[in-house]
Formats: structure tokens, C-alpha cells, sequence
């Protein structure tokens, strides 16, 4: 099987009857939205590919949606009751000295937070039966028969005239596509975890900042609080501390958090946090971990291939450091822009080549600010490789 890309001028007929076949790959949050945006638009001959079995217990911790992206759920009829268990719009940034709070400045989020596990779950149950084939993970990708052809280490084989790749941060289009463009660890880690509590009295997001080399997010969600603990770390550390380098293990699960991880975080709460959100540090059971990456910014989000295309989305596209909130909310808003400009080519005989680059007119600026924004708050809090005065 290939893993090159054939990338001859695109030879597209506007205003075609027929219903073009588009594959998305990638089951997360982006993907499905994308999904369930082509159906909604009329778009017949859609499939979903995602690496992951049907039996792999996924998770994920908190994540904020802004207006925009809130608008797109609704429009699918995905009601916020569904996915949102809080709905302040509170932020609260509180400095921390000598483990006290110090006056807070309280901010309003245009949005509400959720978590990737109830915005997943209420995307996923809406997803027609026999759309999603999971077990699929992409090896290759080429033009030879004219149009795209994906390869999937299962030996299947299926060509499309459109491939969505919203296959996250370690995306294999992203490799395919744009193979220059490849992730470097940022210097620190996200240490985050969900902590039980029956009743919680915390109702805002707070972000506290005890001094450089550290930030705790820690908000109310279902059943509990979210936490996170940002805090540097060199590579022999992460791989220490996670049993993989950094750029070969971007997700660290609760396996693969060692006993000496879990002393590590433990021991910089009970340092830098006020007790009581040391202790809820300490007394969390299940914890993973993320090790902040950084990439160059993107210069385009299309691809012809023979006689069809392919894009990246959201963090396929260009992850983006987490202080930014913007990873799915980009995914999000270019996935509702994407199938605006597919419907002008469909229904109104658009030319497809300009409908697809005017998207990526709109959207790549964003796309590339968001990428910006994330090494400059990591500077302003001493986080990263990078960052002024880093301590460990």
C-alpha cells in the first residue's frame, strides 16, 4: 500500500448530479460534526473511518465551546441540555502566593464548557447505523485510479471524490498531506485528571496561577471536577515518568501513568496549590496525561487529488496548545463552513475549486493565529522550552 499523494490539477464538473462520495476520517468530535453536517446538507454517500475498535473505552476532560460553535450543534438539534452539566459563563483568574488566593479577576467566557466524553456521546448515538466503520486505521492515500483512494491496514481499499481528515493531532492525513509540518514537543505537560465528588460546590472555571512553571484549571463537570495541572517537564522526564518520549506517546493513559508520575504531580500540588485543591489532586484515582505540542502554522487546508480533493480539519489541520480553547471550536466552525461551501457546489452549480479555496480563505487565518496564541501564553505563564525564567 502507498502513503504517497497524487496531487494533479482536480478536473471538477460543477453543478454535477451526482452525489459525490466523501469519506471522513476520524471519529473524535470533528469528525462526527462533519459527518452529521453532510447528511444534514443532503449529502448522501458519507462514511466515517476511524482507527479505534468499536470496543475501545474512550474518555477525554474538559473542553469549552464558544457561540459559534454552540450554533452548529444546534442546527444539527443537538441541545446544550445534553452536553452541558454547568452552564456559567464565569471564569475566574486567581493568583496564587504562598499557596493563598490572592484577589481574582473574573472573566465571561462566550460559551459553556462541556467535556469530549458527553460531547461525543451525543454526537456518536445521532450517527446513522453502518456510517461509522471503526477498526480502520488509515495507512495510505493516492490518486492512481483518478479520484482518492484511502488504504486501511484491514486491506480495505475505497476511492472517494472528497476526503475529510479530522484524525486529530497525530493525524496520518496531516503526514500524508502536509509531511513537513510535523509536531515538537513544547516543553511541559498536561497533567489532568477527574475527581468524584458527590456534590460539588464549585460552580465557575477556575484558573489559578501560582507563579511560572505552572497553571490549574479545575472546573465543575457530570459527577465530579475536572483538573488540570500544567507543569514543565524535559523530554527524559516525560518518557521517564510516561514510558514513551513525548512525540511518540501524545496521549498518555491511565496505564501508562507511572507511580513516579503520580508522586511527581502530588508533590508540586501539595507545593504551589491551596489545600484544599491539593487534596483533590491527590486523592484522584485516574489520571492521564498530555504532552503540549507545538507546529508550524499552516499555509493551506486543500489538496486536489486526480480528480477530487482533500482537506484538514481542526487539529488534523493545526493543534493548537490547550490555554487557547480552540481546538474543537476551530474544528467545529470549519466543519460547518466546509459543507456551506460543498452545498453552493452541489445545489448551485459553484464551482467547486473556488468554493473549496474561499473556505480556506475564511478559515486558515484563525487557523494560524490560534497557532500563535498558544506559545505566547505559555511564554506569559513560564511554560515550555521557550518561556522566560521555566522552572521545573
Amino acid at each position: 500500500m502507498t502513503n504517497t499523494v497524487n496531487a494533479r490539477p482536480a478536473t471538477s464538473a460543477p453543478g454535477s448530479s451526482r452525489q459525490p462520495r466523501i469519506a471522513v476520517i476520524g471519529g473524535s468530535l470533528t469528525g462526527p460534526v462533519a459527518a452529521l453536517l453532510l447528511l444534514h446538507a443532503g449529502f448522501d454517500h458519507v462514511a466515517v473511518y476511524d482507527a479505534a475498535p468499536a470496543t475501545a473505552n474512550l474518555g477525554g476532560g474538559l473542553i469549552g465551546l464558544e457561540h459559534a460553535a454552540l450554533d452548529v450543534l444546534d442546527r444539527l438539534g443537538i441541545s446544550q441540555d445534553e452536553f452541558v452539566a454547568h452552564d456559567s459563563e464565569t471564569i475566574w483568574q486567581i493568583p496564587i502566593r504562598d499557596r493563598r488566593e490572592a484577589a481574582g479577576r473574573r472573566q465571561v467566557y462566550p460559551g459553556r464548557n462541556t467535556t469530549w466524553t458527553l460531547l461525543h456521546t451525543a454526537l456518536a448515538r445521532r450517527l446513522p447505523a453502518g456510517l461509522l466503520h471503526t477498526s480502520h486505521r488509515l495507512t495510505g492515500l493516492d490518486a492512481t485510479t483518478g479520484q482518492p483512494t484511502l488504504h486501511f491496514t484491514n486491506g480495505h481499499v475505497a476511492a472517494h471524490d472528497l476526503v475529510v481528515f479530522a484524525d486529530g493531532r497525530s493525524s496520518t492525513g496531516r503526514r500524508l498531506l502536509d509531511p513537513d509540518r510535523a509536531l515538537r514537543y513544547a516543553g511541559y505537560v498536561a497533567h489532568r485528571g477527574h475527581a468524584h465528588t458527590p456534590a460539588p460546590a464549585l460552580r465557575d472555571f477556575l484558573r489559578l496561577e501560582p507563579g511560572p512553571g505552572c497553571q490549574y484549571n479545575v472546573a465543575p463537570v457530570l459527577g465530579g471536577l475536572d483538573w488540570t495541572l500544567y507543569l514543565n517537564a524535559s523530554p527524559a522526564e516525560y518518557a521517564d515518568r510516561f514510558g514513551a518520549p513525548p512525540t511518540r506517546r501524545l496521549f498518555a493513559l491511565p496505564q501508562h501513568v507511572s507511580p513516579a508520575a503520580r508522586a511527581h504531580v502530588d508533590a508540586r500540588a501539595e507545593q504551589l496549590l491551596p489545600a484544599e485543591h491539593a487534596v483533590t489532586v491527590h486523592t484522584t484515582t485516574t489520571r492521564m496525561a498530555v504532552p503540549v505540542m507545538d507546529i508550524d502554522p499552516p499555509t493551506r487546508m486543500v489538496w486536489p487529488l486526480g480528480g477530487g480533493h482533500a482537506v484538514l480539519l481542526g487539529d488534523a489541520l493545526a493543534p493548537v496548545r490547550p490555554h487557547t480553547a480552540r481546538g474543537a471550536n476551530n474544528g467545529i466552525e470549519q466543519a460547518a463552513g466546509l459543507i456551506a461551501a460543498l452545498t453552493q457546489h452541489r445545489k448551485y452549480r459553484a464551482d467547486l475549486d473556488a468554493a473549496l479555496h474561499g473556505w480556506q480563505r475564511r478559515h486558515l487565518p484563525a487557523a494560524i493565529a490560534a497557532v500563535h496564541r498558544g506559545p505566547a501564553i505559555g511564554a506569559r505563564l513560564g511554560l515550555g522550552d521557550t518561556a522566560p525564567g521555566a522552572v521545573r
